[in-house]
């Protein structure tokens, strides 16, 4: 089926965000900021050494190594509170798409200013990474809930996952250009830290020229559905108490809950994994910043085919039976990474094309299938919960592997600790039953479950 002008210009905000998400967020900011820590710790540190000197990150005490994944837990708990009520807000709006265009721009412009982070100035880096997860967490909101105006129940799994696919294509192709200023940047005759620093800033700058595409296509969305809650004028008039309506709301939707529950668990593991893989792979597998690069750049192209395979996967399977496939290789691919061995550039490759394959397939399709079980009308809304724990804003995993890391000081031990929140995510969601949930938000059933 062919994609409507729409749909092609909702996808390229997957293609515009998908830069920072992937040269900034996952490959480059986590390994640059603790860099920049440990200098400020321990000026002396050798390479291979782990500084057990620390930092004050809000008056606590916190090792260097450990600084990255807690600022993560931190913008994450900052954002929850914005993203509910943006969500809100959105659904109250005529015209998301410049919601969602001046959220993007203003996280660009944060994700652009680190361009200026050098020496040891680790704490601006912590305050534009606070804003910049701020912005893509909640104009993902918006973006997520123009699903549902722009394609049919049928159509969703399809949309979705083109549109997770041309992100990771890219996201992917930002960081081959990267790799290459980043590989020879002597031949550029500049320094290794201002090729660093000039990823940084190209990734702040695709995100925000992109999310032109989305933001002009989209300008006459066809109207939303309204129900009776945002009929009532004084709800309308309040965004907070209608925020606290729509918690109330959910005990009407039981299978809506079940599944925002099991996504916490699931996608923190997910965004857990892809958030600290870039800072595991260098620092306990002592694999150089290209090395990263090069399997992350891998990872996404895999990636790119991995959406579309589980996009017609799911068309034939169902997209919970197919999410629940993936969920069972997230759960071996966290095991396998505690064993990896340390310098074995191909053992990394291959764990890397592993996680490409999965990436792309679960976070679409499970998009997709909680928009079948929003209620007509509270998309943005609704979906201010999902994006809560979407990527880029989950917290658990982070939190947990941060502590696990400050107690034991091993990223080893950390990250197979993520497979406890495979393991709950998977067990909740068999316990979905998106038929009697798809009923009850009051939306058309599928023809495939």
């Amino acid at each position: 089926m062919r994609s409507t002008a729409r749909q092609r210009a909702w996808y390229f905000y997957d293609w515009a965000n998908s830069a920072y998400i992937t040269t900034t967020a996952t490959v480059i900011l986590g390994p640059y900021l603790t860099s920049l820590a440990n200098r400020a710790a321990c000026p002396d540190l050798e390479a291979g050494q782990v500084c057990t000197n620390t930092v004050n990150l809000l008056g606590f005490a916190v090792l260097p190594g450990a600084v990255h994944p807690f600022l993560i837990t931190i913008s994450t708990i900052i954002t929850l509170v914005a993203l509910l009520i943006i969500g809100v807000v959105a659904d109250r709006s005529a015209h998301p798409q410049w919601w969602l265009g001046g959220l993007a721009w203003v996280g660009a412009a944060a994700a652009s200013a680190m361009f200026f982070l050098d020496g040891t100035n680790w704490q601006l880096g912590a305050v534009l990474m606070i804003i910049a997860n701020l912005c893509v967490g909640s104009s993902q909101v918006i973006y997520d809930g123009i699903l549902v105006r722009i394609a049919a129940p049928d159509d969703r799994d399809r949309v979705s996952s083109r549109g997770w696919a041309l992100g990771y294509l890219g996201g992917g192709l930002l960081l081959a250009l990267n790799l290459v200023l980043m590989t020879g940047y002597e031949s550029f005759g500049i320094s290794y830290g201002l090729a660093i620093r000039l990823s940084l800033l190209s990734a702040g700058l695709w995100w925000g020229l992109f999310t032109l595409i989305p933001v002009l296509g989209l300008r006459s969305l066809p109207p939303r559905a309204l129900d009776e809650l945002q009929l009532r004028a004084d709800v309308r008039r309040n965004p907070v108490r209608q925020l606290a309506n729509t918690f109330a709301d959910l005990r009407n939707y039981p299978h809506t809950l079940l599944f925002l529950a099991a996504y916490l668990f699931y996608n923190d593991g997910i965004q857990t994994v892809i958030g600290q893989s870039s800072l595991y792979a260098q620092s306990e597998l002592r694999m150089s910043t290209s090395q990263v690069m090069i399997t992350f750049l891998l990872t996404q192209f895999v990636a790119f085919f991995g959406a579309l395979l589980f996009g017609r996967v799911a068309g034939r399977l169902g997209a919970k039976r197919t999410v629940l496939i993936g969920i069972v290789i997230w759960f071996a691919v966290v095991a396998v990474a505690f064993f990896l061995p340390a310098g074995v550039f191909g053992a990394l490759l291959g764990l890397g094309a592993a996680i490409g394959l999965v990436m792309g397939g679960t976070q679409a399709l499970s998009r997709s299938m909680y928009s079948q079980l929003v209620p007509k009308g509270r998309e943005a809304e609704y979906f201010s919960f999902y994006q809560a724990m979407e990527r880029g804003t989950s917290w658990l995993g982070t939190l947990s592997f941060a502590l696990v890391f400050q107690f034991s000081h091993s990223y080893r031990l950390a990250i197979v600790a993520l497979v406890v929140f495979f393991l709950v995510g998977g067990l909740l969601l068999t316990r979905v039953a998106m038929r009697k949930g798809i009923l009850q938000a009051g939306n058309e059933l599928p023809k495939v479950l």
